[in-house]
């Protein structure tokens, strides 16, 4: 079933101060909701965006401007499908504010869903950040 979830805005990435991670904040609001509600989308920069930046794509190289620009895109995507995994997973269902966190530990089981999408989207991947970067 199509989810109902209607993203209204998107700021970020933020740099986490305690940990290792970017963060997007997200405005979110269902049909049914008088409001819109939060939710902060971390991604964890070893577990999550490393991991698919030198596993998966084995991006190397890159001037430092090209390389902030490849964390930019990959983290947008990574954190835009770990919202949509929270939203069928029914992290979403109620009104209220939400943070998810790295798919580790607790979630971990979370993972293999963001690790399938990007096994299946490296190549829609590099085309962006080569239509993007140059790389």
């Amino acid at each position: 079933m199509p989810s109902d979830l209607i993203v209204l805005n998107v700021i970020g990435p933020f740099r986490e101060p305690r940990e290792p991670a970017f963060s997007y904040d997200y405005s979110i609001q269902r049909p049914d909701w008088a409001t819109a509600q939060g939710v902060r989308v971390k991604v964890s920069i070893e577990l999550e965006l490393d991991y698919l930046k030198k596993s998966i794509l084995a991006i190397a190289g890159g001037s430092i401007g090209q390389q902030l620009r490849i964390n930019q895109i990959l983290s947008r995507a990574i954190s835009d499908k770990k919202l949509e995994i929270a939203d069928a997973d029914g992290l979403l269902a109620d009104r209220r504010d939400v943070m998810i966190g790295p798919f580790a530990d607790d979630s971990i089981s979370l993972f293999r869903l963001l690790d399938e999408w990007m096994k299946a989207e490296q190549t829609v991947l590099r085309k962006s950040i080569q239509d993007k970067t140059g790389l």
